[in-house]
């Protein structure tokens, strides 16, 4: 299987510019459509009901449960729930180590890593913990590290790794081996705070221990949703995802491409038509699937944002506003990034940026980067509020659904742009807030046999294989 994989692999990646997403919103051919969804391609086939009612795949794959919440860990702790963002990262040839984020909230006081009440808090260190509630107990937000064995199946070790922060949407991994956990809140120190939230914090991959809990506040005071490292540059972009669908796009120039918390520059993206230009397409049609513009950056100034109005400074100075920007992910010298609810219908668009050759240069005034829409769906039953994303390693866009009071999708768009489903949430009955949640964490094993994904609540984290090379376009 190995070597048929590495071979689809290889014909794929060579069309990784996805020039057929035009084609997205209208693509009817080999149309194949079930009660609750419809695939643009066969892809891997129908889904298949899993009797254990956890996720439903096509023949031929399976999961393995990795970590569920709830479980002992290794260091005495509890698994925390609300299980998001998520990065993979190799530690030789049988084992990874997955980072993983707890978009856990200060009142989410029974499901963190401290367990009921939080007791187990006192075997914490102090200067481990960012923050306290007004209580004197830690915050339960952060991350969690797991070391699974990709020939056994099986998991390791796994380990609290940053505590004390709140509500942990996601974030993304560096070249360097790190994984950035981002905060989605704006708390500010004295709302049940003892310090400002809304940061950006690093957490080694081989730590074997929780993270010096060091915000990197020259990436600026945000609702963070997701960062993406392109490794050519260092250059970090983030999306922001505001409710209300009023978010910039960032980009930070670090001052030290390995050193994030050695300072830099954030800047938001702006259309030729500065704040007059909407992507998001609510009102009328700014542009169609396939149509890119150039772009240019202004300079972000009281990025530490007291006044909680960093997003409208932005865009008094020509920064366009994206509808709650989610997932963002860097494939082959482009960026990719989710906006959860744009689109005439606001059922989400994923967007496509391009750097410039002097990327955060002066020579990019001459050679802009581009940005373009690469995806709106327009029909719920191809693909509905995308939000977590990564690109597989054979080139395809793979996307988590975030969709409240409605089935929860794995979807992926394939380099000519159609749209096919990958998997699905199968807890669809009980009545349960979150029965079916959202997915997250989507990641994939350096050697692209193994696809990682989390279920949000209450929490699980799945390793699904198969006959990968088997996809029928």
């Amino acid at each position: 299987m190995f070597t048929s994989r590495r071979q689809l692999i290889r014909a794929t990646a060579a069309t990784l510019a996805f020039s057929g997403f035009s084609r997205f919103a209208s693509a009817q051919d080999g149309l194949v459509e079930t009660d609750s969804y419809r695939n643009e391609a066969p892809g891997y086939g129908p889904l298949k009901r899993d009797p254990a009612g956890i996720f439903d795949l096509p023949e031929g794959f399976s999961y393995t449960v990795v970590s569920k919440a709830g479980d002992p860990m290794s260091d005495g702790l509890i698994t925390p729930s609300k299980m998001d963002g998520m990065g993979c990262f190799a530690l030789d040839n049988d084992r990874v180590a997955l980072v993983r984020n707890h978009e856990i909230k200060p009142t989410d006081t029974e499901i963190t890593a401290y367990g009921p009440g939080r007791a187990l808090s006192g075997k914490m260190a102090a200067d481990r913990i960012y923050d306290r509630g007004d209580d004197g107990l830690p915050f339960g937000g952060g991350t969690t590290t797991m070391v699974y064995d990709l020939r056994k199946r099986t998991l390791e070790r796994s380990h609290l790794s940053l505590t004390g922060t709140s509500t942990n949407c996601a974030g993304g991994i560096t070249p360097w081996g790190s994984w950035l956990s981002c905060e989605e809140t704006t708390q500010n120190a004295g709302q049940d705070a003892g310090k400002d939230h809304g940061w950006v914090f690093e957490v080694p991959s081989r730590g074997k221990g929780v993270a010096d809990p060091n915000p990197i506040k020259a990436m600026g005071r945000f609702r963070h949703e997701a960062a993406a490292v392109d490794p050519r540059t260092s250059v970090v972009y983030m999306t922001e995802d505001m409710g209300d669908g009023f978010g910039l796009f960032y980009r930070y120039l670090p001052n030290d491409r390995t050193k994030l918390l050695a300072g830099g520059k954030l800047q938001a993206l702006c259309l030729p038509e500065g704040a007059d230009g909407d992507p998001r397409n609510w009102e009328a049609a700014y542009w169609k699937p396939g149509d890119s513009r150039p772009v240019h950056w202004v300079d972000m100034d009281g990025v530490d944002n007291p006044y909680e109005d960093l997003r409208y400074r932005g865009h008094t100075k020509g920064a366009a506003w994206f509808a709650r920007g989610e997932g963002i992910y860097y494939g082959q010298g482009e960026i990719y990034f989710a906006c959860t609810s744009g689109g005439p219908g606001r059922g989400g668009q994923v967007m496509r940026y391009v750097p410039s050759p002097h990327e955060g240069q002066a020579g990019e005034v001459d050679q802009p980067g581009r940005l373009q829409l690469f995806a709106q769906p327009l029909d719920i039953k191809v693909m509905e509020m995308c939000d977590n994303i990564a690109v597989s390693p054979w080139g395809q866009l793979v996307v988590c659904e975030d969709k409240i009071g409605g089935i929860n999708f794995l979807r992926a768009i394939t380099p000519q742009g159609k749209i096919y489903t990958m998997g699905r949430n199968a807890a669809i009955d009980g009545g349960d807030v979150g029965a079916n949640s959202e997915l997250a964490g989507i990641c994939f094993s350096p050697d692209g046999a193994t696809m990682f994904v989390n279920i949000y609540w209450p929490g699980k984290t799945l390793a699904i294989t198969g006959p990968w090379a088997s996809f029928k376009a």
